[in-house]
């Protein structure tokens, strides 16, 4: 449970860091460059998504998002600045226990 915990908040790092030097270059009229170390965040993402023991990829891709939801939300707050208010607290928190649900609910065998 802790490695695929890591997994997934490690490739929602990478993600989001991916996804923010576009948000960067095309919003924030950062230098094109920042592109290359994100295509290869975003490489290392889908690749750390396929390390995570699940039956099928719709699973563990459903599971991530939960993770997604709570990694944005503290990225919104270290790098961007701004805090989450209670509404995003409270939506990070439900969808959490989602993936927790997806992730490691009991499968019959």
């Amino acid at each position: 449970m802790i490695r695929t915990i890591a997994i997934y908040g490690t490739a929602a790092l990478a993600e989001i860091a991916g996804c923010f030097s576009v948000w960067a270059v095309l919003r924030l009229s950062a230098p094109s460059w920042w592109l290359l170390p994100g295509f290869a965040a975003l490489a290392a993402f889908a690749y750390l998504l396929t390390l995570v023991e699940a039956d099928a990829a719709g699973r563990a891709f459903a599971a991530y998002g939960g993770v997604y939801i709570a990694a944005s939300l503290i990225w919104l707050r270290t790098v961007e600045g701004f805090a989450p208010d209670r509404w995003d607290l409270i939506g990070a928190g439900l969808s959490l226990a989602g993936a927790a649900i997806i992730i490691f609910g009991p499968r019959p065998a």
